[in-house]
């Protein structure tokens, strides 16, 4: 599975904790039916899944506490943040309820304005993914790891 940061996320976090930039409230987990890579800056660089039937535009809401990012590792050569497992669960029709299904989960911030927000990580579903009625996709062993270059 591809996953990675981009480097719009890289920025933003040493903008927040290097030079007190104002951090997001909240963060989103999108679904989006296009490739991201670590040069994708905002949503709008991306294609989002059709909203409805349990899917919202924007994602699911994540707060910043340890309920959401229970785990915080610090190893010998890596830090690694992991996401809670989430489920997406289709009510009232297949998610998305057109257009193509989801291939990655894209962490985004909270702008007022959704194809403003910007990516800060992505991890790859492994194939198109479309739930139908009933059904849930869960996103498990999300992580973000940070670690040192190779020399």
């Amino acid at each position: 599975m591809a996953d990675g940061m981009t480097l719009q996320g890289m920025y933003d976090l040493q903008d927040i904790a290097l030079r007190g930039a104002t951090p997001p409230t909240n963060l989103y987990l999108a679904l989006v039916a296009s490739t991201p890579d670590k040069n994708t800056d905002t949503l709008s660089d991306l294609t989002e899944i059709a909203a409805g039937n349990g899917y919202t535009s924007g994602g699911y809401q994540l707060n910043r506490d340890t309920t959401d990012w229970p785990s915080l590792v610090k190893g010998t050569s890596d830090v690694t943040a992991t996401l809670k497992d989430l489920l997406f669960t289709a009510s009232g029709g297949a998610m998305p309820p057109s257009g193509t299904g989801a291939t990655y989960a894209v962490l985004t911030t909270d702008g007022a304005t959704v194809a403003d927000r910007k990516v800060w990580a992505y991890w790859a579903l492994g194939t198109t993914r479309t739930v139908v009625d009933g059904q849930a996709l869960k996103i498990t062993n999300a992580r973000l790891k940070l670690q040192e270059p190779s020399s």
